[in-house]
């Protein structure tokens, strides 16, 4: 079994459809949520706040700066995301595509590392 993450990104034109019809999509999303549990693949799953409620640091120049809000030019940001245990890829691709989502809406899968993929420090 390998972990991925489901990490959905919107636009605010798919922010805005989704909001229309809230009831309709939180209902969706628990169903799905529910499927998720009775399968024993989901982790986690989270939404986020809203990106203007944020802050960024940016380490661009000598010292990391703080700003409020996401990046000025962001054409996507991340609404949340699912947390997966499955066998592979493909069924974690499956699962997304059953997501409910808005029109213009996107979902990232990336798989993520497993504790003996990552370099270790030795004293």
């Amino acid at each position: 079994m390998s972990k991925y993450l489901l990490i959905m990104r919107c636009t605010d034109e798919s922010k805005a459809a989704m909001m229309a019809d809230i009831d309709e999509m939180m209902a969706r999303t628990h169903q799905i949520i529910e499927e998720m549990v009775k399968a024993g693949v989901l982790l986690s799953t989270e939404g986020l706040d809203d990106p203007g409620q944020g802050v960024v640091v940016d380490f661009s120049g000598e010292a990391p700066v703080v700003t409020d809000g996401p990046y000025g030019e962001t054409k996507e940001l991340f609404g949340g995301f699912f947390l997966l245990d499955v066998a592979s890829k493909q069924e974690a691709v499956e699962w997304a595509k059953r997501v409910p989502s808005a029109p213009g809406s996107k979902i990232e899968i990336r798989r993520v590392r497993g504790s003996d993929e990552v370099p270790q420090v030795n004293e």
